[in-house]
């Protein structure tokens, strides 16, 4: 319940996430001995930044932000209004990165090791480009405005555009390289996603100028699925990570799926996140069934779009089932949220 907030709303206390252990502690200025180590607030927190940072690091930014390589400068007081905005997803996605136990290698460890550069396209008529190259994901600080992102999502036919959903997205493109490390592995996923060595460039013209091929409901995501096979497997991975994550939350709040409520259900707790890691990914799928069906009744009734306005056909299932395969082998805790 805490991922977003830099104090507890009931006794006031500061909360500093501890990322080593994925628990909330007290952030003290003076420190906080956490195994014999000192741990301090970041020094983003006048950003809004949560996270600890220990006295070892060497650093006065925590892990979180360190893995930002670039960033608009100081003076660009309204676009670091945006990046403080952008931040909160940053850290809703790394938070959730670590309680997959997913490998994360920074940038300034080693080429091709994951960055982020967080810029404006406000800030002086920059042109800032959404994407992933060799580990850094660009982010554009201006998509943290609402009309601006709406407008975008409307123009382009996009039935969701948030901006974790572009953490989410630009980090799939880094982890498709990371987690399939032999031969076996890139044949399996090329049989599924196709063949990501295909003309990047080419797919893209052919996108933007015929759009999607009739039918692509029955085997993709979305229409931005189809353009290549790069972007089908971001896709994918962006939408795993939706439904882990909301799936958590509901664990963490004690949802229940009730038989005599929605027949044709199994009635039971819906799992925390550690528990999916060890079921196949057909159960995983078929709570959020039930919960999505939820949530998107749930928004209808404040008269909003649907919570999550996917479909989720058989070759889908197949694809979400092989990233689950990829991830589920990575140690996994209950989500903080």
């Amino acid at each position: 319940m805490f991922l977003d907030e830099l104090n507890c709303r009931h006794c006031g206390a500061g909360l500093g996430y501890h990322h080593p252990s994925l628990t909330f502690r007290h952030a003290d200025p003076k420190g906080a001995d956490i195994d014999g180590e000192l741990w301090f607030p970041c020094g983003n927190r006048p950003w809004g930044c949560n996270w600890l940072v220990a006295e070892s690091a060497g650093t006065g930014r925590c892990f979180s932000c360190s893995l930002t390589r670039r960033q608009p400068p100081a003076s660009d007081t309204v676009a670091w209004e945006k990046l403080a905005d952008a931040g909160v997803a940053k850290r809703r996605l790394m938070v959730q990165l670590l309680e997959l136990g997913l490998p994360i290698t920074p940038f300034y460890e080693r080429d091709g090791g994951l960055g982020f550069d967080l810029l404006s396209s406000l800030s002086e008529n920059v042109q800032v480009m959404i994407g992933h190259a060799n580990g850094i994901v660009t982010i554009d600080l201006a998509e943290t405005l609402d009309a601006r992102r709406e407008q975008l999502r409307v123009s382009l036919g996009e039935p969701y555009r948030t901006m974790l959903g572009h953490f989410r997205h630009e980090i799939g493109h880094y982890f498709q390289n990371v987690l399939i490390t032999d031969d076996a592995t890139w044949d399996e996923c090329r049989a599924l996603f196709g063949d990501e060595r295909a003309s990047y460039r080419d797919a893209l013209d052919r996108h933007y100028s015929t759009g999607a091929p009739e039918g692509w409901r029955a085997s993709f995501i979305s229409e931005y699925a189809t353009m290549h096979p790069w972007e089908d497997f971001a896709e994918c991975f962006a939408h795993y990570l939706h439904i882990r994550g909301t799936l958590a939350t509901a664990a963490s709040a004690g949802m229940v799926l009730h038989s005599d409520r929605a027949p044709g259900i199994v009635e039971h707790d819906i799992e925390p996140e550690a528990e999916y890691a060890h079921e196949t990914s057909e159960r995983m799928l078929a709570d959020w069934a039930w919960v999505s069906l939820f949530f998107n009744r749930v928004n209808r009734a404040m008269g909003q779009r649907d919570l999550y306005p996917f479909e989720l056909p058989p070759p889908v299932h197949e694809k979400l089932a092989f990233i689950h395969r990829l991830i589920a082998p990575y140690r996994s805790r209950p989500l903080a949220d």
